[in-house]
């Protein structure tokens, strides 16, 4: 899978990403990073085949993706890329409006132990969405 991560044409583009988040993506890597999350490591920018992740958590392979009103207007794009990632690599996202990290960010966090207890539980059995 390692041509499939972080593949080396995406490189220039995840740094300038990092280098340059939206405000909602700064304030929720403020609260996952450094494993802050009960253990758990979180990436930012992860290329995932031609698809970059906002936030990645390799353990639960669990995408993370903040959306501004754009992606109201793209849904299909998202349901595609959506079903890409599931699809070739197993990994689930979940998507949280931008305004949800300043009102409600303790509902992320709590979406994500959610996730990770229903895989830790019952073998997994929630990765088809």
């Amino acid at each position: 899978m390692g041509e499939f991560i972080n593949r080396d044409e995406q490189q220039h583009f995840r740094k300038k990403l990092r280098k340059n988040l939206t405000p909602a993506e700064a304030a929720l890597w403020q609260i996952i990073k450094g494993k802050q999350v009960e253990g758990l490591k979180f990436r930012r920018q992860q290329g995932i085949g031609p698809y970059i992740l906002d936030f990645y958590c390799p353990e639960l392979l669990l995408g993370i993706e903040l959306d501004g009103e754009q992606h109201y207007y793209n849904s299909e794009y998202d349901d595609n890329r959506t079903n890409y990632l599931f699809q070739k690599a197993g990994i689930k996202i979940i998507r949280f409006e931008n305004k949800t990290v300043f009102l409600d960010a303790e509902s992320i966090v709590r979406e994500i132990l959610e996730h990770r207890d229903k895989i830790v539980n019952k073998g997994d059995p929630d990765r088809n969405r």
